[in-house]
């Protein structure tokens, strides 16, 4: 006896995938699994490298060196000065740009784009030329007492310009991540905008401008073409690496690679999984 086929089973045998369709889809998951896997340990692969080829030894020997530790010192206070600087100025922009109320925005966009964009050793090259000790601006911070190349202030203006966009866009894009209607309806209830800022915008927006923060930090500590123009010295911890690698070879600057990224990479690292937690939070 046989069953004739319902409709039902005939729409159901043509939705389902055949057996070579089925097998070409897990192929297709493997390859990319594979893929995924390679570029992976691709990326991370200079970390590993480091690891494998310094010895506790070797980073006890060259940190307890005589002056060793200055270049970090330099980096960290440098590093800080730059961040509280992009903090003070790049915040205001960055919300600016995000809620549209710059005259044409897309030119504004575009100069930090720009500047993203050019290689820190052009401009490092182009620094000089705009607050190097011959130019209006140099002479300006001459008469003051101080100097933008080779200083303190050189290191951190270099820094500013290296890590400088980063932040901006960083922040642009978590103010722009909240919702205006939230903003509105707290002004409709009375709040200044100044508390609307406090009270709303920056607590919703803050897991982004922590991983804008903490990205610039990043660039900041390992700030190296526009440095090497225009603040040789005082070192910092990338022309640490740079000078041990020319005056004693690759082995001696391993450990001070490894520093740069004991105190550039956890932060950024932590503001993402907060980032993502917060995120996460949200959608559920």
């Amino acid at each position: 006896m046989t069953w004739a086929a319902t409709p039902v089973d005939e729409a159901r045998d043509r939705g389902s995938p055949t057996a070579p369709l089925r097998a070409l889809r897990s192929v297709s998951a493997a390859v990319s699994v594979v893929g995924a896997a390679i570029i992976w340990i691709a990326l991370i692969g200079p970390v590993i490298t480091l690891l494998a080829h310094i010895s506790p030894s070797a980073i006890g020997s060259a940190l307890t060196s005589p002056g060793a530790l200055e270049p970090l010192i330099v980096s960290l206070e440098a590093s800080a000065v730059a961040l509280g600087v992009l903090v003070g100025l790049g915040t205001p922009l960055a919300w600016m740009l995000a809620r549209g109320t710059l005259p044409w925005p897309r030119v504004w966009e575009t100069g930090v784009l720009a500047s993203l964009l050019l290689p820190p050793l052009v401009v490092g090259l182009l620094l000089v030329f705009m607050v190097g000790p011959v130019t209006p601006i140099g002479r300006l911070i001459g008469a003051l007492g101080g100097s933008a190349t080779n200083t303190f202030l050189a290191l951190v203006i270099a820094e500013v310009y290296e890590a400088g966009p980063y932040y901006v866009l960083g922040a642009q894009a978590a103010f722009s991540g909240v919702d205006p209607a939230l903003e509105q309806q707290a002004a409709l209830l009375g709040d200044r905008p100044s508390r609307v800022i406090r009270r709303v915008t920056l607590p919703l927006a803050a897991p982004g401008l922590a991983m804008a923060l903490a990205v610039s930090w990043a660039r900041a500590m390992g700030a190296f073409g526009a440095v090497i123009i225009v603040a040789y010295h005082p070192y910092g911890l990338p022309l640490q690496i740079w000078t041990s690698l020319q005056e004693t070879g690759l082995p001696s600057a391993l450990p001070f690679a490894l520093v740069l990224l004991v105190v550039a990479l956890p932060l950024p690292l932590a503001a993402y999984l907060w980032s993502a937690r917060a995120g996460s939070r949200r959608r559920g």
